[in-house]
């Protein structure tokens, strides 16, 4: 949900609860690092990316493969919404909800801003290439922690 269907930075000076769900939704730059499994320390309450994916997650596009009835198919999946994002703690730092929440803007390879889908693999932001299904997962899940997901991306 990309490009010329949008008006040019509909973003800007608006605040998330002020977006329709069209444009809530042109926001998602489908990286797909919230759909990875993320462990929480119970002693620190830090939480640790693993590239471990959702099993609706799909690995080609980075995208729900079920989106519309996901929260039926996958009990914890979160239904992001503008009070969400100041609560939940496990937005990846790329994550367009949670950059302009903190007024960061949107990066440079940004879809909105590309017009192309594909500029956030090429920027090396997505979670293509890089995760195991959920499907194909052992009982060692500390082994699967990793550190990409929680490091920002080129600006």
């Amino acid at each position: 949900m990309t490009g010329a269907s949008h008006k040019p930075g509909f973003w800007e000076g608006r605040s998330l609860a002020d977006l329709n769900d069209r444009e809530w939704e042109a926001l998602c730059d489908g990286c797909g690092r919230c759909c990875l499994h993320k462990l929480q320390d119970e002693d620190t309450d830090e939480i640790y990316y693993t590239d471990v994916a959702c099993r609706l997650l799909d690995s080609n596009t980075c995208r729900c493969s079920h989106y519309e009835d996901r929260l039926s198919r996958v009990p914890d999946c979160v239904r992001l919404s503008p009070d969400e994002v100041s609560q939940v703690a496990w937005l990846p730092p790329t994550c367009a909800y949670r950059r302009l929440h903190e007024g960061r803007g949107l990066p440079s390879w940004h879809p909105l801003l590309t017009h192309d889908p594909e500029s956030v693999h090429r920027a090396g932001v997505s979670v293509r290439g890089r995760i195991l299904c959920e499907q194909k997962m052992g009982d060692d899940w500390e082994s699967r922690i990793v550190l990409w997901p929680c490091q920002d991306g080129p600006d």
